[in-house]
């Protein structure tokens, strides 16, 4: 189905300026586009949550003198092989590197590779940025 379809929503005069406000505040153009995201993020969060094929970003920062650090980041890249499209590594300064490992596949292999990463000694930080494939959105 295509096309557009409109809906009305009633919302406390409080709660609409404070909504306003978040949308403006974040650039988006229309109180419609501002929606159109809200339902977009959610949508994304029920794939993730319900074992969807879903896409993402996992950073970490490790001081890359740490010893066999890099060896342990890149074996557990190797042991997710099927999820992990590519890895892009950044010299933050002398001692810091950051690497960003995009994935796509199963939400579940997904968190299991954050998890064991997690598990890794040494690294200062990590995070998952989730997004989609974009295969259930238009």
């Amino acid at each position: 189905m295509s096309g557009t379809a409109r809906f009305s929503v009633s919302l406390g005069r409080e709660l609409m300026e404070r909504f306003d406000r978040m949308w403006q505040t974040e650039g988006l153009p229309t109180r419609s586009e501002a929606v159109k995201a809200m339902i977009r993020r959610a949508l994304v969060e029920q794939e993730w949550q319900h074992g969807g094929r879903v896409a993402g970003t996992i950073v970490v920062v490790y001081d890359h003198h740490a010893r066999a650090l890099a060896d342990r980041l890149i074996r557990a890249q190797h042991d997710f092989e099927d999820i992990v499209i590519c890895t892009q590594h950044a010299h933050l300064d002398h001692d810091n590197c950051l690497e960003a490992i995009i994935v796509a596949g199963a939400s579940q292999a997904v968190g299991r590779l954050v998890k064991r990463l997690k598990a890794i000694k040494g690294l200062k930080h990590t995070a998952l940025m989730m997004t989609t494939t974009g295969e259930k959105l238009e």
